[in-house]
């Protein structure tokens, strides 16, 4: 069903349909609300943008880490962006490498796009 010019992992991580589509679900609520709680910190939003735009796709914790919180508060902001399913990680060595989840971003996007053309 995916288009050959569609990553499949976009396809995978469906949430919703947009919200002008059809009402959501109970379901589908749950998991768009935890999305935007997440990004709804300033912090946390700093931190998605600065994953988001940091070249190569992937960001160090050490690179990202400067936003005027300390380290711990750090950590828990990342680890509620990767509950909500915004972010992914890997531990390389001392360092943890974060970047977005496969289709977060389109994932977004699609929710707040108009599905009808006026």
């Amino acid at each position: 069903m995916p288009s050959p010019a569609g990553p499949p992992a976009e396809a995978e991580t469906l949430c919703c349909p947009p919200l002008t589509e059809r009402p959501l679900s109970a379901q589908e609520a749950e998991t768009a609300a935890r999305m935007f709680k997440a990004l709804g910190d300033p912090v946390r939003l700093r931190l998605f943008s600065a994953v988001a735009s940091h070249p190569g796709g992937e960001a160090c914790v050490c690179d990202i880490s400067d936003v005027g919180v300390s380290q711990p508060t750090v950590s828990h902001h990342l680890k509620r962006l990767k509950e909500a399913g915004l972010l992914a990680s890997e531990r390389r060595g001392t360092w943890v490498y974060y970047r977005l989840e496969p289709g977060a971003l389109a994932e977004i996007g699609r929710l707040l796009t108009s599905g009808g053309t006026g």
